[in-house]
């Protein structure tokens, strides 16, 4: 059975976006497969800075709790350490936050070693000031030879803090560890010269079905596919995968980590190395749920995030999908950007032809006349460039292409000049 819950949040100054907020906080619940058998809410012109609520409204959300046998609390946003000890002692029960439903949620998500790694950081680092001594056993422990608390003994409370803050050194190591092999891949990929694309966004608009259907329409193998998945955070790991368009043009595409409002610093700290994909890509796919009633809100709170990560400079282009859900007719292009559908494939070309006219600024189009010795050559560039034309000739194969200009460059001999 899942865990009941109670949503609790406060509107502070009448804000436009508390009921979209408390609608996301059900959905981050539900997504850590809570039940919210119950939600309490607070109009107020600032936040308590003791209780986050008012004191009436503690009572009436203890109550609220009995009634519904709630097994937990979770609260809009994030709590200092003292008030979430001071509702853990009003209420009696356990009492979480946005923020830690949100690290609960990235823990239950992690699959690879490096995922695992950056939620524990995160994890370690939020609880850090949390740590309380509230608790019998938080009395003097005693010191000795050997001991690290030596002489008079120190707080069990004390001895914590130390354990943490030596976790975070474990694991910031451990993480350098993996950020140097991620760059050393990066620097290959670099030195392969092809464009690097990131599609970016808010969590659950889309972006692995995306990468999937760049994948599928370029003849690309199933088993190149990323999870996709209708839920919050299905993809907490980067998945880089080469795009070959139809016309030879090919890319580096990489699915990152989904965005949402109030997402924990901690979180953004700790993904960093994940989310340089994203500061080293030379476009950014902005992918957003067209379908969402606040995918404007959406939109605004993932270039705060880019901002946030100093990726804010990188074009972009609007990729509004699930699109069918909302318009009658796709594909659609306007001033804003192009609308999509991922699922039902529609709109990739379009897509191409964007990335195409925003990343390939350096192909030149060309005839070259090769040899018959020269096989090859004619092989790469079927493979590399786009061939528009192609026939014999006594002397040799006339090619008609678009082609790279470090190619044209390189393979001047052959040109043809009309």
């Amino acid at each position: 059975m899942n865990e009941r819950v109670l949503i609790v949040g406060v509107n502070a100054g009448n804000n436009p976006e508390f009921k979209n907020s408390m609608e996301e906080l059900r959905n981050l619940a539900e997504a850590c497969n809570y039940t919210v058998v119950s939600q309490v809410e607070q109009n107020m012109r600032n936040k308590h800075s003791v209780t986050y609520v008012g004191s009436g409204k503690i009572m009436e959300i203890k109550l609220d709790a009995e009634a519904v046998n709630a097994e937990k609390v979770i609260f809009n946003d994030e709590l200092s350490p003292s008030q979430l000890r001071n509702l853990e002692n009003a209420l009696n029960m356990p009492v979480f936050d946005r923020t830690a439903l949100i690290l609960e949620i990235f823990g239950k998500r992690a699959r690879t070693r490096e995922a695992k790694l950056q939620v524990e950081m995160a994890q370690v680092q939020y609880l850090l000031p949390r740590l309380i001594g509230s608790y019998s056993a938080l009395g003097r422990q005693s010191g000795g030879v050997g001991t690290k608390n030596k002489g008079v003994g120190e707080k069990k409370l004390e001895l914590d803090r130390r354990r943490a803050e030596q976790k975070i050194v474990e694991l910031e190591k451990a993480l350098q560890s993996i950020q140097n092999e991620r760059t050393t891949q990066r620097k290959r990929r670099v030195s392969s010269e092809l464009p690097s694309i990131a599609l970016v966004g808010y969590t659950n608009s889309g972006k692995s079905t995306l990468l999937n259907a760049f994948v599928s329409e370029n003849n690309g193998s199933s088993e190149k596919f990323v999870l996709e998945k209708n839920m919050l955070f299905a993809t907490l790991e980067t998945s880089v995968r080469q795009i070959i368009m139809k016309n030879k043009r090919r890319f580096l595409l990489s699915d990152t980590v989904g965005f949402v409002s109030n997402l924990p610093h901690g979180l953004i700290k700790a993904f960093r190395s994940t989310l340089e994909e994203v500061i080293h890509a030379d476009l950014l796919l902005h992918v957003v749920d067209y379908s969402n009633p606040n995918y404007e809100e959406q939109m605004k709170v993932t270039l705060e995030t880019l901002k946030e990560i100093g990726a804010d400079q990188i074009p972009v282009i609007n990729v509004f999908n699930k699109s069918e859900l909302v318009l009658d007719e796709l594909p659609n292009v306007d001033e804003r950007g192009v609308y999509i559908s991922a699922r039902e494939r529609i709109g990739i070309d379009i897509l191409e032809k964007m990335i195409s006219d925003q990343v390939f600024t350096d192909y030149v189009e060309c005839t070259m006349r090769i040899p018959f010795t020269e096989g090859a050559l004619v092989s790469y560039l079927n493979d590399n460039a786009c061939v528009k034309e192609m026939r014999y000739e006594n002397d040799g194969t006339i090619l008609n292409i678009e082609c790279r200009a470090q190619d044209f460059q390189k393979y001047q001999k052959y040109i043809e000049m009309n």
